[in-house]
C-alpha cells in the first residue's frame, strides 16, 4: 500500500492528521508509520509548503511549525498552506539525525522510490505528491547535534536567474539575521534539488544547532514563517523586515574539515571574522599528553557560519565553515 492522507488536501478549513505509511514489523503485522500534517486552506490563492523535521534532531522547525498548525485561521489566508512538522517521524521521536528503521537520511533520498524503504516511501509522496502542489517550499534546518550555525536563511545559485531571483527574493523575506547563497557540500538527493528541479520557490534554513532549540532560534523560526506567508499574499501585510546580514559560500574553501580525530577546541566563536590561514580549531590526540595538537585555518577571509559541536572530533568532520559578507 502506497502512503495516504487521512485528511483532505483541498478543503477549506484546517485539517489535521497524518500521512500513513504502512509499515509491516515484528511488533505490529499492520503496522504504520504516522506522519503528522496539517492543511489549512482559506480562499483562493497560492500554495505553501512548509516542513520541519527533515533531520530529526534539528528542533527550530517541528516547533514553529506545530505552533504555526495550531494559531493560523484559515479565514485570515488566501491560499493553502501544508505543513509537516516532522516529516522524518521516525528519526523525531528517537531523536536522531537519520531513520532509526532504515538508518536512511531522508534529506538525501530525495526523489525517493514507492517500493523502497520507509525513507525512500516518505521522499517519493513528498516529491510526487506535495511539492507539485506548491508554490514556495520551505525546509528548516539546524545543525543538529553535531554543527552549529549562525541562524541563516539560504537559497541556491540556480541555472535560471529568474527562478533563483524568486528563491533568493523569499529567502530574504524570511529574514533571518543572516542570508547565505549557499554552496552544498554533496547536493545529490537533498530535498533541495528536488524542490528546485521541479521549478518552485525554495528557501531552507540553519537556525543553530547543538541538537536543541534556543528561544532565539524558535523566534527567529516563528516570524520567518510568517514572512513567507506575508510574501506570498498568503496572509495579509508586509513581512516584518530587520536588519541581515547577506553572505556568500563561492566555493569549497568555505569548509574546513578534521583529517585526524581527538579533542576539539574551537579558537573562534560564531560570528566573528576570520582571515584566510588564520588558525579556527585545534585538534588534540587523546591517547597521549606533551604532544601537540593539529592547527587547522580558515581557507579565505570572512566569518565563521558554522563549527563542530561536540568535545570530539574524527577524520572527515567538518570543522568549520566560512561565510563572505557581502553587500545587499
Amino acid at each position: 500500500m502506497a502512503i495516504a492522507p487521512t485528511i483532505p488536501l483541498d478543503q477549506p478549513g484546517a485539517h489535521h492528521g497524518f500521512l500513513r505509511l504502512p509499515y509491516s514489523r515484528d511488533d505490529s503485522a499492520w503496522g504504520s508509520v504516522m506522519i503528522p500534517i496539517s492543511v489549512i486552506q482559506g480562499g483562493e490563492g497560492p500554495t505553501a509548503l512548509f516542513v520541519g523535521g527533515n533531520h530529526g534532531d534539528e528542533y527550530e522547525g517541528p516547533i514553529a511549525l506545530r505552533d504555526l498548525a495550531l494559531t493560523l485561521d484559515p479565514g485570515a489566508i488566501e491560499g493553502r498552506v501544508i505543513i509537516l512538522p516532522a516529516l522524518n517521524a521516525p528519526a523525531i521521536a528517537a531523536g536522531t539525525r537519520t531513520s532509526p528503521i532504515d538508518r536512511g537520511n531522508l534529506n538525501r533520498s530525495f526523489p525517493g522510490r514507492a517500493d523502497g524503504t520507509v525513507t525512500q516511501k516518505i521522499a517519493h509522496y513528498v516529491a510526487s505528491e506535495l511539492v507539485p502542489l506548491a508554490d514556495l517550499v520551505l525546509d528548516m534546518h539546524s545543525g543538529g547535534k553535531t554543527l552549529d550555525f549562525v541562524p541563516f536563511a539560504a537559497a541556491h545559485v540556480l541555472p535560471d536567474a529568474a527562478h533563483q531571483e524568486a528563491c533568493a527574493a523569499a529567502m530574504r523575506a524570511f529574514n533571518a539575521p543572516f542570508c547565505a547563497m549557499m554552496l552544498e557540500i554533496d547536493a545529490v538527493g537533498m530535498f533541495d534539488t528536488e524542490v528546485e528541479a521541479q521549478g518552485k520557490t525554495f528557501v531552507t534554513t540553519e537556525l543553530g544547532g547543538g541538537g536543541t532549540a534556543t528561544a532565539a532560534s524558535v523566534g527567529i523560526a516563528r516570524k520567518g514563517v510568517h514572512n513567507l506567508l506575508h510574501h506570498m499574499g498568503i496572509l495579509p501585510g508586509a513581512p516584518k523586515i530587520g536588519p541581515s546580514q547577506m553572505l556568500d559560500m563561492p566555493d569549497g574553501a568555505c569548509f574546513t574539515f578534521a583529517q585526524v580525530g581527538g579533542l576539539c577546541e574551537t579558537l573562534v566563536d560564531l560570528g566573528a571574522p576570520v582571515q584566510a590561514g588564520q588558525s579556527v580549531a585545534r585538534v588534540w590526540p587523546m591517547g597521549a599528553s606533551g604532544v601537540a595538537p593539529t592547527v587547522y585555518t580558515a581557507g579565505l577571509d570572512g566569518i565563521l557560519i558554522s563549527r563542530h559541536f561536540p568535545g570530539l572530533i574524527q577524520p572527515g568532520d567538518c570543522l568549520a565553515v566560512v561565510g563572505v559578507p557581502v553587500a545587499g
